[in-house]
């Protein structure tokens, strides 16, 4: 079984080239961000036409979080028990959508930006984690054995090697210490990054910028993870990030991230 997790940053601007990833790799599941559509907008009949069942949650042109699966999709859930919400009032955005593949709870994170240190969405980005490692602690309490993949765009890079200039990040988000815990506090509550051993750094990036030739220069970071839970990650047999996917017209500024399960 693998099962990939890719920021595609608008699936109606991307869906030619996830149709040719999905083709080419076998993808069995596949978790989905920032889609930037909603129901109505989302391509389900070119999913289907390649045999994918999928669910996905989209308010509007920001944020967006499907799952597309062609080995079962039962027990969805929209947004987990706890999670903050943003904006005046308070609403939950389209930031998570979990379900059951196969076995498997796989569950599609888009974790907030936090925009600037200072900023209130920073605030809210470290209140998200802090109620999604709470939530992750209460479902493996529940069920030890629970098979549970957390793949998504995080927004963090997690350690120094993971940006590609620890003092231009250096009054940025991403790296401030508070973002790091809050990351830590999910690995804690028994969730590991399971990719990280197959593909260790410095310079192993999942994410670079469109802007002054971030990619070709080797201007990235490692921002995008699928964090497992003990008896899902003792399955892993092997990682793939898939850099091509970068490359070319169109691409997403994001790569995709693979898991292969025994």
């Amino acid at each position: 079984m693998r099962i990939a997790t890719w920021n595609v940053n608008s699936i109606r601007s991307r869906i030619d080239r996830v149709e040719a990833f999905l083709a080419r790799t076998e993808i069995d599941v596949i978790a989905i961000q920032e889609t930037k559509a909603r129901e109505d907008q989302f391509p389900f009949e070119r999913f289907a036409a390649l045999g994918y069942e999928v669910v996905q949650h989209g308010l509007n042109q920001w944020n967006g979080v499907a799952i597309a699966s062609r080995v079962g999709l039962e027990d969805v859930q929209v947004g987990f028990d706890g999670m903050p919400g943003w904006g005046e009032p308070l609403a939950a955005e389209a930031r998570a959508i979990g379900a059951l593949c196969n076995g498997v709870r796989v569950w599609s994170l888009y974790i907030p930006n936090g925009r600037a240190l200072g900023d209130p969405h920073l605030a809210y980005k470290l209140d998200w984690l802090r109620a999604l490692a709470q939530a992750g602690s209460g479902w493996l309490a529940a069920n030890p054995t629970a098979q549970i993949a957390l793949c998504g765009d995080w927004n963090i890079a997690p350690f120094d090697e993971d940006v590609w200039s620890v003092e231009y990040y250096a009054h940025r988000t991403h790296t401030s210490p508070p973002e790091r815990t809050a990351f830590q506090g999910v690995v804690d509550a028994g969730f590991a990054d399971v990719v990280r051993p197959y593909h260790p750094g410095p310079g192993v990036y999942t994410y670079w910028d469109y802007t002054q030739l971030a990619f070709p220069k080797r201007r990235g970071m490692r921002i995008d993870f699928a964090l497992c839970s003990p008896a899902l990650a003792a399955r892993v047999t092997g990682a793939l990030i898939d850099r091509e996917e970068r490359k070319g017209k169109g691409a997403s500024d994001h790569a995709p991230v693979v898991i292969e399960l025994a």
